[in-house]
């Protein structure tokens, strides 16, 4: 090879490796009412020193303001749109010319996403239509002549059926042959990356009683696990579980797809019942996995030891109207106002953090009662709707708010909410009923019963 075949060949090596190197990112997720604009968001992006960003959309509003900022970008095809997508390659292409191209040559778009954890849910039909999906679009992609942006799809960890010890890691077997398989084929095919949540918080508090918090948070001095079968021994459960999906991947001929982690964090807030989600955890963790991230050399994991393993970090902030438990809505690294929920710098320097963190106060589960009230300056015409929403559900859940009954004073839309929502949840949680109401409902463990009237309450 010639001296400038080879000083080119060396450039694109080069610039490749840059793009895939050990840079931490974040997920800009926009599901809150409150939060700053997209150019006020980027300021704040690299105020953390991220140098990816990942979004579930491809947001024209969000992609304008990244043009020359030279922050990589991983942009995501809609769940609604992948079935449609993988049975016409005109849609495919015009979702491409639509999304990608208007911004291609001027924002680093360099991933796109088909959905996402789309094996999670259960199969309406998408299931079987992700693989096509992703190669309609990957063949998109070369239409329009972009050739360095890769096509993926994150998983959950829960496309696992066993992942411990990690050598057991195997796909569920309702997806391993007719989807995983075929996944795996185009990522190899394409040179692109399994894409992966790994959040060691939801592992730690499902099985608190038996894994040790420190060897979740990277803290643990003394504890490890060696696997019995591979005689490799693990200092923390982020690798176990980074590990089981290498073993599961080789487990169905294909051993060396890069791993890409797509989202992990841990929650810094959530309801009474969710123990461990606090400031102190959550800056510990964050701070402790983006130093293993950006080590140089790279340290990779006990199977893969100095393999380059590119992640975002989950949540650029705190977003108020994503659902479920109250950890969904605290995973923010940012208030919405802007500010740090803790120090932190993404970038891989080391900074000497100033300020202290505060106390741990929820590492043990919490015992006693709960109840679910109206939350403050919640909006009343939505609180009316949510109270219809909680007497429509059956058990006499609203019987003790109705006139003449021991609840129904002070007649009040807040009272009467209050207590509608703290007797559904009641009686429905443990069948996956929430304490959230669309927001409009928050956790207490002051008894607002009041006079005669005995509010429901949850015991923990």
């Amino acid at each position: 090879m010639g001296f400038v075949h080879l000083f080119i060949f060396a450039f694109i090596v080069s610039t490749c490796s840059a793009e895939i190197s050990n840079k931490v990112g974040i997920n800009w997720g926009q599901l809150g009412n409150n939060l700053p604009s997209p150019p006020r968001s980027v300021e704040l992006v690299k105020s953390l020193g991220a140098k990816r960003i990942k979004i579930y959309d491809a947001n024209p509003d969000i992609l304008k303001v990244l043009k020359d900022t030279d922050i990589i970008v991983s942009i995501m095809v809609p769940n609604e749109l992948i079935a449609n997508i993988s049975k016409s390659q005109y849609l495919s292409d015009q979702w491409v010319k639509t999304n990608v191209v208007p911004f291609y040559t001027e924002v680093k778009i360099r991933y796109v996403l088909v959905g996402n954890e789309i094996l999670t849910n259960p199969d309406t039909g998408t299931w079987y239509n992700l693989v096509p999906a992703m190669r309609r679009i990957k063949s998109s992609l070369k239409t329009h002549k972009i050739h360095k942006v890769k096509v993926g799809t994150p998983s959950a960890m829960n496309v696992l059926e066993s992942s411990f010890p990690p050598s057991n890691g195997t796909f569920r077997s309702d997806i391993s042959a007719p989807i995983i398989k075929p996944m795996l084929q185009f990522l190899n095919r394409t040179k692109s990356f399994f894409f992966v949540d790994v959040y060691p918080y939801f592992a730690w508090a499902d099985n608190a009683k038996d894994i040790n918090l420190d060897y979740a948070l990277f803290e643990s001095k003394n504890v490890t696990y060696t696997d019995p079968v591979t005689s490799l021994t693990y200092t923390n459960l982020f690798d176990q579980m980074m590990d089981a999906i290498v073993f599961a991947m080789k487990r169905l001929g294909y051993p060396d797809i890069r791993l890409f982690i797509a989202e992990t964090g841990w929650p810094n807030n959530g309801d009474f019942d969710q123990i461990g989600a606090n400031i102190y955890n959550a800056a510990t963790y964050n701070r402790n996995v983006v130093k293993r991230l950006t080590t140089k050399p790279a340290f990779g994991t006990p199977a893969r030891p100095g393999s380059v393993i590119p992640s975002f970090i989950f949540a650029l902030y705190n977003e108020n109207q994503k659902p479920g438990p109250g950890t969904e809505r605290h995973f923010g690294l940012l208030y919405p106002n802007g500010s740090k929920v803790y120090e932190i710098d993404l970038s891989g320097n080391t900074p000497e953090y100033t300020k202290p963190l505060p106390a741990p106060t929820n590492n043990e589960p919490y015992k006693g009662k709960i109840w679910c009230v109206a939350a403050e300056g919640a909006n009343k015409t939505a609180l009316g709707d949510a109270i219809s929403y909680a007497c429509s559900q059956g058990n006499k859940t609203c019987e003790q708010i109705q006139p003449g009954n021991k609840c129904f004073k002070p007649n009040s839309l807040v009272w009467h909410a209050s207590y509608a929502f703290s007797s559904y949840w009641a009686q429905f949680k443990k069948m996956g009923g929430s304490c959230y109401f669309n927001g409009l409902a928050t956790q207490t463990v002051s008894d607002p019963s009041f006079g005669h009237c005995k509010f429901p309450s949850v015991t923990l």
